[in-house]
């Protein structure tokens, strides 16, 4: 039997969603603002704790280890129901930001970053489960627009206040800043967290083999990196990353088959793709440009502010085809890294970089939320939390390793004397194209295209 309540007349601010609403939105923000914050300091931190060669890890870490806290919380949100497993994942949150703000060395703040992205992931598919127990799929495109939404805000002021809390106070409060608001967040949720629809009582029982496949795949991608000094080993590391990657997707993900396996496959390679192309954004204006962390962080809010406007966008097109949707999307994203890859190569002005980067944002706007909806309607009650766990999972998943794989480009293609920034958008570029690919093959067979 379904959990979801009857369909309301309303949108996602009447009377029967707004406490939901709200809830989710604001901890969407929260999470933003942490992401952008850090992705705007991080260079500082690497320079200071003398761990440049861990500044891709610092990125993949959280990533990695996000899969094992989503592929745990969609198990147990299936079984119970999803208020204990977001308890559990924002308290995991909360410690590792602990762990990060007081790190005495980039060893240990990577560790924090673990057991940040443990918290991360887990509240990440529990928000996708509330989505598909709450709304009907009339609204499920609008609430996953405004999850878009939620980052206008922290795009516009976050990298500009982290870089002003970092510049008065030292970047460790940028972390540990982030602790007080989720504390917050848990207040504004309770309500929500009372009456939440239970698990299904019939629900498929748990596959404990995820776990230790997400657990593996996870030490993979990380090992890609901590290895990289033995080709071998790493690409041992890499192999154990796709053995569990196909073990965690649904059938035929890995070979992009038609229907969900190549909505999660899509979802993998854009975030690849995508997220190399951010890790080093500010990285790249600072050191080929000099650009202050300040002003390099206004590509970040750009991007927040057209991602939002690009989700927007994608809601009010309510009748035409994922496929279409998806392709539209991925297809931008591609171009977007494409132009940055040449604008560094050929070091033309800075804003032109930034510009080429908030272009592929727009693509992400653009089809990112239209993947959750995709997946919500092939999944029911009985498997919607092993479904959000494996969009969630190939997203991280597949970001970790292609930062992982970065960085072993960054610094060999630096000891070679080559341009290394080049070389890591040239992985983005690969990776994006996949997501074209694997975009055009999301309609199941025989679905009609409009």
């Amino acid at each position: 039997m379904s959990n979801r309540p009857p369909a309301e007349s309303g949108g996602i601010l009447s009377p029967a969603y707004f406490a939901t609403t709200a809830a989710a939105f604001s901890l969407i923000a929260i999470v933003a603002f942490e992401s952008l914050a850090v992705t705007t300091v991080m260079p500082g931190v690497a320079e200071e704790l003398g761990g440049v060669g861990l500044y891709a890890l610092a990125f993949a870490a959280p990533l990695a280890s996000g899969v094992v806290g989503m592929v745990l919380a969609g198990m147990w949100s299936d079984r119970s129901g999803p208020a204990l497993p977001l308890v559990a994942a924002l308290v995991a949150l909360s410690a590792g930001l602990v762990v990060c703000g007081t790190a005495p060395s980039m060893e240990v703040l990577v560790a924090g970053r673990v057991l940040q992205g443990l918290g991360g992931g887990g509240a990440t598919v529990v928000l996708y489960v509330i989505v598909g127990l709450v709304y009907p799929t009339r609204l499920q495109p609008s609430i996953l627009a405004s999850f878009a939404a939620a980052w206008v805000l922290p795009a516009l002021f976050g990298p500009y206040l982290a870089a002003l809390v970092a510049d008065a106070f030292g970047w460790r409060w940028v972390f540990l800043s982030v602790v007080a608001l989720i504390a917050l967040s848990l207040i504004v949720l309770a309500p929500t967290l009372r009456t939440a629809p239970k698990g299904v009582e019939d629900a498929d029982p748990p596959q404990l083999s995820r776990l230790w496949w997400a657990v593996a795949a996870g030490a993979g991608a990380l090992g890609v990196k901590l290895l990289d000094s033995s080709l071998w080993l790493a690409c041992g590391c890499l192999v154990v990353v796709l053995f569990g990657l196909s073990r965690l997707m649904p059938t035929g993900t890995m070979r992009l088959g038609r229907g969900l396996p190549s909505v999660i496959a899509t979802r993998g390679l854009l975030s690849a793709g995508f997220f190399c192309a951010e890790a080093y954004i500010v990285f790249v204006l600072q050191e080929k440009w000099g650009i202050a962390a300040a002003t390099a962080g206004l590509a970040l809010t750009a991007v927040g502010v057209v991602w939002a406007l690009g989700s927007q966008a994608q809601a009010r097109l309510p009748k035409v085809s994922h496929t279409r949707v998806l392709v539209t999307g991925t297809s931008v994203v591609l171009l977007g890294v494409t132009l940055l890859t040449l604008v560094v190569w050929l070091e033309a002005p800075a804003p032109v970089a930034m510009a080429a980067y908030v272009l592929a944002g727009a693509g992400m706007g653009f089809a990112f939320p239209r993947l959750g909806v995709a997946m919500l309607q092939h999944s029911s009650d009985r498997d919607r939390g092993a479904n959000s766990s494996a969009l969630a999972a190939a997203d991280s998943l597949s970001a970790a390793l292609a930062l992982a794989i970065t960085g072993v480009v960054f610094a060999r293609t630096e000891a070679a004397g080559a341009d290394a920034f080049v070389a890591v958008y040239l992985v983005a570029i690969v990776c994006s194209v996949g997501a074209v690919v694997a975009a055009a093959r999301t309609a199941s067979p025989g679905a009609v295209r409009r």
